[in-house]
């Protein structure tokens, strides 16, 4: 029997990728096919490496009426050997940064994100099903020259954001301040200095009882979050918390503690963050670039221009008037509830069509 699988540069717990990767095989295990998930052994997990096998040691199983489809997020060895295995080819694109945000603070992260996007770009014409999981991404292949490139919204595991919030955490962040949450790597398309300088006009002028709390690892981009430290000290910030890596609980607590989660990021495939705070009812104050106004789909308050007073002004009204809350929030119940109504089986079968009739 052919079969369906997928590569993955990477395989964790709790990657979004990862977890995609998991409920697409589930879906094409159901379909009848073989399905397994390939990736570097070093870049799997011990504890997973029953869940996805070493590519370079595995390739032999691919045959000439297989389906492949690679999750294209990194530069990878994963990308090169790719084009080299038979079967039905198919691209599934996560998005690459661009390096010009990491040359002045890291430049070896830098230096992989251009190698991880020339990769990207010699894999046009390679596939003969192209996928993005956004309209935005979608785009970028198109102007690599990617042919008939098709969204397929990125899978999320949304039940994991609905359990028990850690109650030590919550318990410190409902003393009264107003929370502003921002959750994202810390990583300087993010622009976590700019939500800084939104968050002090917001303390300064809007409201002092408040906090900024930013939920993300910083394991790489040591300079950057050292940036943003000397930020605060030279703004004289008050309650401001670089938390760091946390658990799902502990991310749980910080999202029902919050007022108002603040998006600062100039570069975003998808965002995740956006639709978990869509899931606690969160309301939503984001820069308007990339993909986040599609992940969005008309939800939030979104702005083009990053004017800080503005947007600390927004802040407060989403903090203090009950009746342009309760809109946002009626806004963002409807994108979710779009977002979770999906067939994704029904989805995945509409874009692999042109080849599962060849199996």
């Amino acid at each position: 029997m052919p079969a369906i699988h997928q590569l993955v540069a990477g395989f964790s717990r709790g990657d979004a990728i990862s977890n995609e990767a998991l409920v697409m095989r589930k879906i094409f295990r159901s379909w009848g096919y073989g399905s397994d998930i390939f990736c570097e052994s070093r870049r799997i997990l011990p504890e997973l490496r029953n869940e996805a096998k070493d590519l370079v040691q595995h390739r032999s199983e691919f045959k000439a009426d297989d389906i492949v489809l690679l999750h294209l997020s990194i530069g990878s060895i994963v990308n090169q050997i790719f084009p080299e295995l038979p079967g039905h080819k198919v691209i599934l694109y996560h998005n690459i940064t661009p390096s010009e945000y990491f040359a002045a603070v890291q430049p070896q992260i830098a230096a992989s994100l251009a190698r991880g996007r020339e990769e990207a770009r010699a894999l046009a014409g390679q596939a003969s099903v192209n996928l993005a999981d956004s309209q935005f991404n979608a785009e970028e292949l198109t102007s690599w020259g990617y042919r008939n490139v098709q969204v397929l919204p990125l899978v999320l595991d949304l039940s994991r954001l609905r359990e028990s919030p850690n109650r030590a955490i919550l318990k410190k962040y409902n003393d009264g301040l107003a929370n502003i949450l921002f959750v994202g790597r810390c990583v300087p398309n993010k622009r976590i200095e700019d939500a800084l300088a939104a968050f002090y006009y917001f303390q300064k002028y809007v409201e002092p009882n408040s906090r900024f709390i930013h939920a993300g690892s910083y394991a790489g981009t040591e300079q950057y979050h050292a940036i943003l430290l000397t930020m605060i000290r030279d703004l004289q910030l008050e309650n401001v918390e670089l938390i760091g890596s946390v658990r799902q609980d502990e991310l749980n607590a910080c999202y029902k503690a919050s007022r108002a989660f603040l998006c600062m990021s100039e570069h975003e495939g998808f965002c995740i963050p956006l639709i978990e705070s869509l899931v606690h009812d969160v309301p939503v104050v984001a820069y308007a670039a990339g993909a986040v106004p599609e992940t969005l789909g008309g939800a939030g308050a979104l702005f083009k221009e990053k004017r800080f007073d503005l947007i600390a002004e927004t802040l407060g009204r989403l903090h203090r008037d009950a009746a342009l809350r309760n809109a946002v929030l009626q806004s963002q119940r409807e994108r979710l509830s779009r977002f979770e109504n999906r067939n994704l089986e029904q989805e995945l079968r509409a874009h692999l069509s042109p080849l599962l009739p060849q199996l």
